[in-house]
């Protein structure tokens, strides 16, 4: 089985949640004692918070790809980024380093293709829900993206005042769930859970839409990947 590159902390939070499922897919696939052979490099979000908030990314992108040219010289085979939002400097971090690196989107797309979605809600922080990086690697596979026309900040501050403080809050819930009635208004087929944390606050028994957990997603590509 090849190694798998983790690029986490961004938050700690959904890092643990990737560790998990990926060891827990590799037990499945493989039985017995397996488990996946994973190198971690964790960031400190504060840092990476400071610089998303004051709008720079080259800075990030660097703190990105040093941290994926570690994992690469440590010995991974492939590259995970743990967030949705930094695949903004997906690209920069592809262009620095010579191992495959699996983008968080493309499993997202693949499964929501399967099922023949084809106008989905987008649920996230503000940057990915506003800033074009996700949204367009999607419009490309021919996926129609809708995100909430109200509430997107109250949104974006759930994610990082509570859930990647590992907070859990009822009324957070009930919030999101009314952003997601108000995407199935307006005709989406499918919710994409858009950020690593979400999967923590809500599930399919909670929404009256399917949810698209991107954590979960991402990290069985990986196993998949890993086992060819």
């Amino acid at each position: 089985m090849k190694t798998i590159g983790l690029i986490g902390g961004m938050s700690w939070q959904s890092t643990a949640q990737y560790y998990a499922l990926i060891n827990r897919e590799t037990a499945k696939r493989r039985g017995g004692l397996h488990s996946a052979p994973i190198l971690l490099d964790s960031l400190d979000f504060a840092e990476i918070e400071a610089l998303q908030s004051y709008g720079d990314w080259d800075q990030a992108a660097e703190r990105l790809v040093n941290s994926a040219r570690r994992l690469e010289d440590a010995g991974a085979d492939l590259l995970l980024l743990a967030t949705n939002t930094m695949h903004v400097v997906a690209p920069k971090i592809e262009a620095a380093t010579d191992i495959p690196f699996l983008h968080i989107a493309d499993p997202t797309a693949d499964a929501l293709i399967d099922d023949g979605a084809e106008l989905v809600g987008l649920l996230g922080t503000r940057f990915t829900m506003e800033m074009d990086f996700y949204a367009d690697r999607l419009r490309r596979r021919d996926i129609d993206i809708l995100v909430p026309d109200v509430d997107r900040t109250n949104l974006d501050g759930i994610i990082y005042n509570e859930l990647c403080r590992g907070i859990i809050n009822d009324t957070s819930r009930s919030i999101y769930i009314r952003a997601i009635e108000r995407l199935a208004a307006r005709g989406a087929q499918a919710v994409i859970l858009g950020c690593t944390e979400l999967e923590l606050l809500l599930s399919d028994e909670d929404s009256p839409l399917p949810l698209y957990d991107t954590t979960a997603l991402h990290a069985c590509s990986a196993v998949t990947y890993a086992l060819i």
